[in-house]
């Protein structure tokens, strides 16, 4: 006698709504992020929509250019006999370490249409010094 299994694809569980429910939210929560190079500077693109420059807090330190911020949406709706309003709220950080090259004192930040670009200067390379060592008789 052959048993039949139950199909999973068939029976729907009860968690299947909430399976991706954690990715979903952090992909509201943590911003996209792209970083890109030139010769003269490091660039990082976040995509912010509906932040306020005013909620976005940028820190360099240590070799690390820190990104935090709240993300904040509100939609209202309204028909004949019914309202709707949902509110969203969430606070993000991303941060990203320097290359030894960057000139961390020169960062600079613009945010436009919901996204915000780092740039990050690159320094000119150190000119090599000579240095003339007089040896010692022992």
């Amino acid at each position: 006698m052959v048993e039949k299994s139950h199909d999973a694809g068939f029976w729907p569980s009860v968690y299947d709504p909430f399976r991706n429910l954690g990715a979903r939210l952090a992909d509201w929560i943590t911003p996209a992020s792209e970083a890109s190079t030139d010769e003269t500077a490091y660039r990082i693109s976040m995509e912010l929509p509906g932040v306020q420059d005013g909620d976005i807090d940028l820190t360099v330190e240590d070799g690390v250019v820190s990104v935090r911020g709240e993300k904040k949406s509100e939609r209202e709706d309204k028909g004949d006999t019914w309202d709707f309003r949902e509110r969203q709220f969430g606070s993000f950080q991303r941060s990203f370490r320097l290359p030894a090259d960057a000139d961390a004192e020169a960062v600079s930040a613009d945010l436009k249409d919901g996204v915000l670009i780092i740039t990050v200067p690159k320094q000119a390379p150190a000119e090599p010094k000579a240095k003339k060592v007089t040896v010692k008789k022992g």
